[in-house]
């Protein structure tokens, strides 16, 4: 699990480093922040360490021009934390910080990186929850890609919907968890959404018959009957707008998720075409306040001309759309 964030001088295999920088990177209100969309990770005091602390077996660093270039190896990136998170607690330092853009570089690097910080809240540190966790893991076998990639959205978006929503239920993080589900039957081994026809449809489609699996793999957990109904209901109704709270809910983190995600290596799969249907299809799912997260998210140029483009497109339609951060 991600338990700390720390910004390094110079390059951490360098015996060079320069000097620390002697005043705060990160601002009271920057630091304030961080910790409320990042709880539990213990955050830099805002100077820059020099040279790198020790621990590298138990670290993953991040070059913050690199990423900020969308020059990164994001896979590189993300089997690095995969293998550290799996022999416990580590840290995440970023090197290369600009005294500017420390807070900024921050937010997108831990957004980035979220799912391995795994916050809960009431309603998810209990043992039913942690039974649905396990159940979860388990439907997923890892050690194929696109698998992989489906288990890392779900967590992201259940962390995505603890941070628009600290009080979010059980039954709306159930649904966070389990929304996509549908995808280990129909999409395990190639993607084939792109082939179809009418894409709300094939998105209807597979909503309907995730919730019916989803709520076959929930089975015998411990979770109330109300509770099983309503998870049904939200990953049911998941792929469409509407005006129950829980379910815009759902939508807001589910398409963050794409975005601050899988946004990079979607382009890389699908191609510009089917990527830019669905940067559209996930700008028109946001409510204007998730829209507002987006300046803090970092995507690859291409994606983010789409986006601009497409919020373009929303003000001409008379949508209130926000600024995106420029790559």
């Amino acid at each position: 699990m991600l338990k700390r964030l720390i910004f390094v001088a110079g390059s951490p295999s360098s015996s060079d480093d320069p000097p620390a920088h002697s005043a705060p990177l990160l601002s009271p209100s920057d630091r304030a922040e961080l910790a409320g969309e990042f709880p539990g990770v213990e955050l830099p005091g805002g100077e820059i360490d020099a040279p790198c602390p020790p621990g590298g077996e138990r670290r993953a660093v991040v070059d913050a021009r690199a990423f900020r270039a969308s020059r990164l190896d994001l896979w590189a990136l993300d089997t690095a934390l995969h293998a550290l998170d799996a022999r416990g607690d580590f840290d995440l330092l970023i090197e290369g910080v600009a005294r500017e853009g420390a807070a900024q570089v921050a937010f997108e690097v831990l957004t980035r990186c979220q799912r391995f910080i795994r916050r809960r809240n009431v309603a998810s540190a209990t043992a039913v929850f942690a039974r649905l966790l396990a159940r979860h893991r388990a439907l997923h076998d890892l050690e194929r890609p696109l698998v992989r990639a489906d288990h890392d959205h779900a967590i992201d978006v259940w962390q995505w919907m603890l941070r628009l929503d600290p009080g979010a239920r059980l039954a709306a993080q159930a649904a966070a968890l389990f929304h996509d589900v549908e995808r280990l039957a129909s999409e395990a081994l190639v993607r084939v959404e792109h082939r179809a026809p009418d894409y709300q449809v094939f998105k209807d489609e597979h909503a309907r018959r995730g919730a019916a699996l989803a709520r076959a793999a929930l089975d015998g957990l411990g979770l109330s009957p109300g509770d099983l109904d309503r998870i049904g209901a939200l990953i049911g109704a998941h792929e469409r707008p509407g005006d129950d709270a829980e379910l815009a809910l759902l939508n807001d983190a589910d398409a963050l998720s794409f975005f601050s995600l899988n946004s990079a290596g979607f382009l890389d799969y699908y191609g510009p075409e089917h990527t830019r249907a669905k940067v559209a299809y996930s700008l028109r799912r946001l409510r204007p306040a998730a829209r507002a997260r987006l300046p803090r998210i970092r995507c690859r140029p291409e994606v983010a001309a789409m986006i601009l483009g497409e919020i373009d497109e929303l003000k001409r339609a008379g949508a209130p759309a926000p600024a995106v951060a420029q790559t």
